[in-house]
């Protein structure tokens, strides 16, 4: 009997084994037949990055990432490998065991045609997928709506056609990008305060745009004739809000509950009639207020930022609209004054003439919001309006004398500041230039950024940092959040860091001049350190801080574990023979600086003279030398 056992167990284990290997051959063999369909049969992609049979996709192939155990492939990122083929879901997600793992799957950049089947449905735990700017077409399958994990979706930039799936049943998607495609019909009615990005620009939707309330801008609709209604200044006619009406009855509306509704609408429009008068009267005694002023107030329950606002610097208008304080609200801003540092730019200014000028909303996010106001007389500034930061009005008023005094040229300072228990207001000089952001990501049309110039910003803004988090150590006022976004272009293109020392946690003892503690102090300055390693892998490589799912520094680190160091830079710098010795130079320093161990990574003062010994070593190899040319 013990010995029977002993055959059965060695016979279940070779059963196991080989259902083990059947598996992972299975899961080779359909990842292969996939790249051979997305690539039009062409042979050299699976050769060049080792896909084969003989080979373990965890290991040894390039472009797959796997789980921690090296088990099971989870992620696929094919971006810009010149494929021309056809997506051919069924390969990838009838395989239950790879469908049952992939996680992310990245097509974009490529030159890949034909549709999307009904088939990628069955890859159930996509959180991920991305095939922007390829040449896919027809309609998307009514399946995508069954993707319940998908917390991404980028189909941009293709030629996709007819209405939108069911996609707002997928409650955990965050990012949607569908712009500059052929797709028709109504938008969905998303919940659009679960998404970081959204954008459906550039298509032919129809139809009243869902409530939106305030948590995305025009610029996500543009480009769509027959879209109507807020935030697009078009407004929806009779015959649009009525076909809108009517999907709604569809959906079980009776005339017994549309009477119920009515009834519910006069009550409230009661109510409201009686509020109105007793403001009116209110509003009688305050003969001194001013009831309507120019600067706008922002709802106080959009606490995201979505794509197309989160660049908001530097004449990148979002909204022309102007909303208005409350009467209360204008009355207690009247009754203080407006704070002008030293500045010739704002000399006179007072409070009245910010209120009074016409506002326009650029941006909106979870700090506050932007403004650009216009004077009479041509002077244009930016209004920074901060909400609900808890910190007394004394400490704010220290904070901002004691920004004043670190001058740096390229910090921008604040010219004036208005401070009360509620908000905070601060006045900045306007950057026609806009930001490195949009110098980096391509939004400055015809402006090159060479390798020289990307190396010089990264000098002057480490010089600039490094000298504020010296003058501010003993008070504990770093930035807060350094990103490119908040590096904006002067006059002459070059960077100046805005809204510094303004994101602070609320932790009053960090506000008081001398109080903040060392650690809390080491790390908050630590943390600009690292917002400067991302700005520094931005320059290097030309991407985004996220893009189609995948972190940056996530990615970056990923390649270079590879030893594919040349992969990361970005193409045109590469393209002008850039010196790749000092790029790696400073991406090693980009990486020191990413760390994950905040201890771990340098101070800026250390930054600052490793950046200015790569800038010194650029700068003498292009010294015209007549001797070596004599030698020529």
């Amino acid at each position: 009997m013990n010995k029977i056992s002993i055959w059965v167990s060695f016979i279940s284990f070779f059963l196991f084994l080989h259902s083990s290997t059947s598996v992972e051959d299975e899961v080779k063999n359909s990842l292969i037949i996939f790249l051979a369909k997305v690539s039009n049969n062409g042979v050299q992609p699976g050769l060049t990055w080792g896909w084969s049979t003989s080979s373990d996709p965890c290991n040894q192939w390039q472009n797959v990432i796997c789980d921690s155990q090296n088990v099971s492939v989870t992620k696929l990122f094919l971006n810009d490998k010149n494929l021309s083929g056809t997506l051919d879901a069924a390969s990838l997600c009838n395989v239950r065991s790879l469908a049952a793992s992939l996680t992310i799957l990245a097509l974009d950049d490529n030159n890949i045609g034909g549709q999307i089947s009904a088939e990628i449905a069955n890859c159930d735990q996509l959180t991920r997928l991305t095939v922007s700017s390829n040449q896919l077409s027809g309609n998307l399958p009514e399946s995508l709506a069954a993707l319940n994990n998908l917390k991404r979706l980028d189909i941009s930039n293709n030629k996709f056609s007819g209405e939108l799936p069911k996609l707002s049943r997928i409650s955990g998607l965050t990012a949607f990008l569908a712009q500059d495609n052929q797709l028709t019909g109504p938008i969905p009615n998303f919940d659009f305060s679960n998404f970081d990005t959204f954008n459906v620009s550039n298509n032919n939707f129809q139809g009243q745009i869902p409530k939106v309330n305030g948590f995305l801008t025009a610029s996500s609709f543009l480009g769509n004739p027959g879209l109507c209604g807020d935030p697009l200044p078009n407004k929806c006619s009779s015959s649009s809000m009525t076909a809108d009406e009517n999907s709604n009855t569809k959906k079980g509306v009776s005339k017994n509950q549309m009477f119920i509704y009515m009834g519910y609408g006069v009550l409230a429009l009661v109510c409201l009639v009686l509020v109105v008068l007793r403001i009116c009267s209110k509003k009688k005694s305050k003969d001194q207020v001013d009831s309507v002023t120019k600067v706008a107030a922002v709802d106080e329950s959009a606490s995201k930022l979505s794509a197309a606002s989160s660049e908001y610097k530097g004449g990148l208008s979002k909204s022309q609209n102007s909303v208005t304080f409350s009467a209360d609200e204008s009355a207690a801003m009247a009754s203080s004054s407006l704070i002008v540092l030293t500045s010739p730019v704002v000399n006179g200014l007072k409070f009245e003439d910010l209120l009074k000028a016409p506002a326009e909303l650029l941006g909106r996010g979870k700090y506050g919001s932007l403004y650009k106001v216009i004077f009479e007389n041509g002077m244009v500034l930016v209004v920074k309006r901060i909400k609900d930061w808890a910190i007394s009005s004394n400490d704010f008023k220290q904070r901002m004398d004691r920004l004043y005094q670190a001058k740096h040229p390229n910090v921008l300072p604040a010219l004036a500041f208005y401070c009360s228990k509620q908000e905070k207001l601060l006045v900045y000089e306007y950057q026609q230039n806009g930001s490195l952001f949009r110098l980096i990501h391509g939004s400055h049309r015809g402006q090159a950024f060479d390798w020289t110039s990307r190396l010089s910003a990264a000098a002057s803004i480490a010089e600039a940092l490094a000298f504020m988090h010296q003058e501010l150590r003993a008070e504990g006022i770093a930035h807060g959040n350094l990103k490119s976004s908040n590096i904006l272009l002067n006059k002459n293109m070059e960077p100046c860091i805005s809204e510094y020392g303004l994101m602070e946690s609320n932790d009053q003892d960090n506000f008081m001049p001398g109080k903040a503690s060392a650690a809390k102090a080491s790390s908050t300055f630590k943390g600009d350190v690292y917002g400067f390693g991302v700005i520094l892998l931005e320059l290097l490589t030309g991407k985004l801080v996220q893009h189609n799912g995948v972190d940056l520094t996530v990615w970056v680190h990923s390649v270079v574990r590879e030893e594919w160091t040349a992969e990361v830079f970005d193409k045109s710098l590469m393209s002008e023979y850039a010196s790749e010795e000092r790029m790696v130079n400073l991406l090693q320093v980009a990486i020191k600086c990413v760390n994950r161990s905040a201890e771990a990574r340098p101070s800026m003062n250390q930054i600052a003279l490793m950046i200015n010994a790569i800038r010194e070593e650029e700068e003498r190899s292009t010294v015209y030398d007549p001797q070596s040319m004599s030698q020529l």
